[in-house]
């Protein structure tokens, strides 16, 4: 038996008038999704819990099955594990993106998206002049890096109060800095980086090409090294990850699952959907399970682009759902599961914690008779998981559902 989840982050959404009152994910064609909805069942889970922030990290932890408000301790840890950096007990690991700060407005959250290569420089640099025996800098994919701050714990900064960038593009930087235990040092952190950053070669040459510089660094998302149990010891199947971004795969590590790195997959608009759909079906030759990720969809409601969020939703359904079902068309043994991890908003810009829509579809599954994959057709199912981490054993362990 084969099992297959796959999530196009941020993909729900609310209607919009430019669409007819209709959401992206309405508007977009998808046919092999709606198949799913139509020959399986759709029903709609809370992948955020009431008490938490609709982040990506608690979204995919539900999602995998484990339960955020027993096993989170935040976003930089779970990047730490894909880098490869072991976590003492006492240290604290920061998310530390390169956004781009105009007198104290955060106009980007990404630094116009800034290449690995270049990024990599800037983080060298930054490592060099504010890196000490407390806290190190490591890059990882585009506008995405990580903060180390060993004995972390002893200032409580896994406590501090800090604002994700993507929460606040536009929006004033001295009004949305670190706040409580530790503010202080991560504050100067940033502010320090600014004064280096400024004049840094790439910065120059991303400037004459009228391209967002990376000035600036922005921590958050920290937390402390996590204890989870193996996906295999919990739910006794052999899996892989397959993303763009750390937090997935270090997820996916941290769970004991193998993560494959494709070549082309960027977490961006222009990420190789199909090289991620073909390197499911290898991994599914040798292993039970697989969790593919695509980042895309999120990306583009964080930047309120209608036109690009319908293109990567249609992308999603035709190059990785749209393989993946060709491939299992004349067999039994398998399921797949398809869902976003939560939605990101054309018109807001950011996550929201509205339940989701999933369609399971494959061995077992009795059809429901549902028109399409959609918000809307999800609200007449009567099938509904208040806690979203209940959803994979549901989907794994049901014999017939």
């Amino acid at each position: 038996m084969k099992y297959i989840v796959l999530v196009g982050d941020g993909m729900a959404d609310y209607p919009l008038k430019e669409l007819g009152e209709r959401t992206p994910l309405e508007a977009a064609k998808t046919p092999n999704m709606d198949h799913i909805a139509r020959h399986g069942k759709l029903g709609r889970v809370k992948t955020i819990p009431a008490n938490m922030k609709p982040a990506s990290d608690v979204a995919n932890i539900s999602i995998m099955g484990y339960d955020p408000q027993k096993f989170y301790t935040g976003r930089g840890p779970l990047e730490a594990a894909n880098l490869g950096i072991e976590l003492e007990p006492d240290d604290v690991a920061f998310r530390c993106n390169l956004v781009t700060a105009v007198n104290d407005t955060l106009v980007d959250y990404s630094a116009g998206h800034i290449s690995s290569q270049e990024a990599a420089d800037i983080i060298k640099c930054v490592d060099q002049k504010l890196g000490t025996n407390r806290f190190r800098f490591y890059p990882g994919v585009s506008y995405r890096h990580l903060m180390l701050a060993k004995r972390g714990a002893e200032e409580h900064l896994e406590n501090a109060r800090c604002v994700p960038p993507h929460d606040i593009a536009g929006q004033s930087i001295s009004k949305n800095l670190p706040r409580g235990d530790g503010a202080e040092t991560l504050t100067k952190l940033m502010q320090e980086s600014r004064k280096i950053l400024e004049r840094h070669e790439v910065n120059q040459v991303r400037l004459d090409l009228k391209e967002n510089p990376a000035n600036m660094i922005w921590l958050w998302g920290q937390g402390k090294k996590p204890a989870m149990p193996a996906f295999k010891e919990k739910f006794g199947l052999t899996g892989s990850v397959i993303s763009a971004v750390d937090l997935i795969k270090g997820l996916g590590r941290i769970l004991g699952l193998e993560v494959i790195n494709v070549p082309g997959a960027t977490g961006y608009y222009d990420t190789d959907y199909q090289g991620k759909a073909n390197a499911a079906l290898r991994s599914l030759q040798e292993r039970d399970f697989v969790f593919l990720h695509v980042e895309a969809p999120d990306e583009a409601g964080h930047n309120g682009d209608l036109q690009q969020k319908i293109i990567a939703i249609e992308r999603f359904d035709q190059l990785v759902v749209g393989t993946i079902l060709n491939a299992f068309k004349n067999k039994k043994n398998f399921r797949i599961l398809v869902l976003p991890d939560h939605p990101t908003p054309v018109a807001v810009k950011t996550h929201t914690s509205e339940p989701v829509p999933f369609a399971v579809f494959g061995r077992d599954i009795a059809a429901e008779g549902f028109l399409n994959y959609s918000e809307k057709e999800a609200q007449r199912s009567g099938l509904f998981f208040e806690k979203g981490h209940e959803l994979m054993g549901y989907f794994l362990k049901s014999e017939q559902i």
